[in-house]
């Protein structure tokens, strides 16, 4: 498995989990949370791990040790968030209220919030990460980093509004950033040498 491959892969997992953010959001706007817009949500989560891969390899030469350590807490944080987006959206919110709030009493509320905990920090270091890097454009740094940081703070709330809005912002966020790796990956394979065809001398054309 390339390097490459792996850049483009990530990057179509940043679109769907974009899409699978932001379509629901859309819809939440004109239905409040229905039981489709919570299970794609739900499952799209599952995205964010190849995604963050691929822009952490975008970026890695350039984001030096500390991105390296950014990547790090914000893949455990990722994960965690992961588990958490499934709970919420596929097992919380079928969930009867006393239910739901007998349950968020013990001590699955300490997980829930420790782990959305990590993923925020995780989320400032890789955007800090990002934005010191330079790599990706600063508005889709900056972007990351704000609207998924709000995105986790609300997730816990009843959707308003806004809420809708800040999934179409993440969405926009997440698609531009993969569309950014996404060029970057493929444009070596277009200029790359096929086997057996020597490569064309510095200013010249091949023999």
């Amino acid at each position: 498995m390339s390097p490459s491959w792996l850049r483009r892969f990530g990057a179509v997992c940043g679109v769907l989990l974009g899409l699978s953010i932001g379509v629901p959001g859309i819809i939440e706007a004109f239905t409040g949370e229905t039981a489709l817009t919570s299970f794609v949500i739900g499952l799209g989560a599952a995205f964010g791990v190849p995604a963050v891969t691929a822009f952490y390899l975008h970026q890695s030469e350039a984001a030096g040790r500390f991105g390296a350590v950014a990547y790090a807490v914000n893949l455990i944080g990722l994960a965690l968030f992961t588990g958490v987006a499934f709970a919420l959206n596929l097992v919380i919110f079928f969930l009867a209220e006393p239910v739901t709030a007998a349950l968020l009493a013990g001590p699955t509320r300490i997980a829930v919030f420790g782990g959305m905990g990590v993923f925020v920090a995780g989320t400032v270091l890789f955007g800090v990460s990002m934005v010191r890097a330079r790599v990706f454009p600063r508005p889709a740094a900056w972007g990351y980093m704000v609207s998924l940081v709000v995105l986790t703070a609300l997730a816990p709330l009843p959707d308003t509004p806004f809420t809708s809005i800040v999934h179409v912002v993440v969405c926009g966020v997440l698609v531009w950033m993969s569309a950014s790796v996404w060029s970057a990956a493929a444009a070596p394979a277009a200029g790359a040498v096929r086997p057996g065809v020597p490569a064309a001398p510095a200013g010249g054309r091949r023999p």
